[in-house]
């Protein structure tokens, strides 16, 4: 048994330093893509200036510290989410250190670097499960994903008595304007497109049935003509990435890949080719990533001169209480910079826009707690199933608010097919995630004992009074990111 239990710690350990050096060098990329982006997207406020490279680094080493929380953790879509906010966190402390903008950087950056801690603290460590008052049976949930199938199929035929016509990405935005839906439709559109069938694909593919996964991606790409959205005509390709990465990675590695392989295609093709590679690096480095970092900077250096919204650029709050601003945030941005509608993540609406620097910690916090439920609905499902089911939402979050990718971007709608998920669909998977946890917990746990032995041991003699302090936080930690020593209802081992 000892034996056994060495031979995992080890082998856990190598994988949580292979994971460590892949952060790391994700960071590293992260920051020589900027560099790049700088030098094509200058009228975005987007800059480098080598006389401030000192002082850039020294800011991203200090906070690169933050990602040891993502070594220690175990996945959870709060996993998924946070390393995409780490990202966007950690470029927008560099672009700060070299923003021509007029605002306090100073406070907005210590903002950023709390409000990242205060946001990963829940949505990393939180994943106790829920227990499930309402179950379905497995054969007919199973006959309810093929009939989301045929929902979906109705969906697109609704919606394209609208809108149907085939253009290229370069083109969209010249029709997009244009485009009308009626509102519950629309709201549709974005639970089935966003939630819907990729839940019903992830689920498919995590069961073999591949058939089924292919008929959930073809409707899923006939939604590009009918939103002419740049998300529609790639989330059928990105989910289908999504799947063929878990098949050789694990699911924190997986996540961690998603982010550092386009980011380091664009800065290689960059840097051997030049202009030519100029389209990439504008659609993934900068659209996909640098973007969410510039609006940061965008919405800290407008709202350091302008009303504060206090949240009333939620619908809802809007109709009830007094409002600044009438519009969107995004048309505000697009009349105030000229940079077009300007949407933004939790971070920058739910945060700066809405109580200011100060408190945007306090406010991302309370986002974090709704992500941490999240974790706990999920609770018992395969990573694989998480991860591919929510595959298109870190990018969707990292440019809407979380309260209208809740509402009107199907994020309520995925949390509750998790919960009502039946574990009993996946009992290979839940098998061997059963059987890996409680070799995480034996050996947590075991670490964690030693550790308390060794302060019992050092304290009693000598009154070490500030090492004991920080032993004895050391052991928090290590329990904080435990999972329970005693099995859980979740586990949901199938009884065959």
């Amino acid at each position: 048994m000892n034996i056994t239990a060495n031979w995992w710690t080890a082998d856990d350990t190598a994988k949580r330093l292979r994971l460590a050096f892949l952060i790391l060098f994700h960071t590293v990329v992260c920051c020589v893509s900027l560099v790049y982006v700088a030098q094509y997207e200058f009228m975005f406020h987007i800059f480098y200036d080598p006389a401030r490279l000192a002082a850039a680094v020294t800011v991203v080493a200090a906070f690169a510290l933050v990602s040891y929380l993502f070594v220690v953790a175990e996945f959870s879509f709060g996993y998924f989410l946070g390393f995409y906010f780490y990202t966007m966190v950690l470029g927008y402390l560099w672009l700060n250190v070299f923003s021509d903008l007029n605002y306090d950087h100073r406070l907005s950056g210590l903002s950023a670097a709390a409000s990242a801690i205060t946001f990963l603290i829940p949505a990393l460590l939180v994943s106790s499960p829920i227990r499930q008052f309402f179950t379905i049976s497995a054969k007919a949930f199973d006959r309810l994903l093929t009939f989301s199938l045929a929902l979906a199929a109705a969906t697109i035929a609704i919606s394209a008595a609208y809108n149907f016509r085939f253009v290229s990405i370069g083109r969209i935005y010249e029709f997009r304007g244009g485009l009308e839906f009626p509102l519950l439709l629309n709201y549709w559109i974005g639970i089935t497109s966003n939630a819907l069938l990729p839940f019903a694909f992830g689920c498919f593919a995590v069961r073999g049935n591949y058939w089924r996964a292919a008929i959930a991606l073809v409707l899923l790409l006939l939604f590009y003509p009918i939103t002419l959205s740049k998300l529609a005509f790639f989330t059928p390709a990105w989910l289908l990435v999504m799947t063929l990465l878990l098949k050789i990675c694990e699911a924190r590695t997986t996540v961690v890949l998603s982010l550092f392989l386009p980011m380091l295609l664009g800065v290689i093709l960059i840097a051997i080719f030049k202009m030519t590679a100029v389209p990439y690096l504008e659609l993934v480095n900068f659209r996909m990533i640098a973007t969410p970092s510039n609006a940061m900077d965008i919405y800290n250096d407008f709202f350091s001169r302008n009303d504060l919204t206090y949240f009333c650029q939620i619908k809802i709050l809007k109709t009830i209480v007094d409002c600044p601003y009438q519009e969107q945030l995004s048309l505000v941005m697009a009349k105030a910079y000229g940079l077009g509608n300007f949407n933004a993540s939790l971070f920058s609406t739910e945060g700066i826009a809405s109580v200011g620097p100060l408190f945007a910690p306090l406010s991302v916090f309370a986002c974090g707690l709704v992500i941490a439920l999240s974790n706990r609905l999920s609770s018992g499902l395969p990573p694989r199933l998480i991860l591919i089911s929510s595959a298109i939402f870190p990018q969707i979050l990292l440019n809407v608010p979380l309260t209208t990718t809740m509402l009107s971007n199907g994020g309520a709608v995925l949390f509750l097919l998790w919960y009502l998920t039946p574990r009993s669909l996946f009992p290979q998977d839940t098998v061997h995630e059963a059987s890996s946890r409680k070799a995480h917990v034996a050996s947590s746990w075991a670490t964690a004992s030693l550790l308390t032995a060794r302060v019992d041991h050092r304290c009693r003699p000598v009154r070490a009074r500030s090492i004991c302090a920080f032993e004895s936080a050391s052991i928090f930690l290590a329990r904080a990111t435990m999972p329970p020593a005693t099995p859980t209802p979740s586990t949901y081992i199938h009884p065959s």
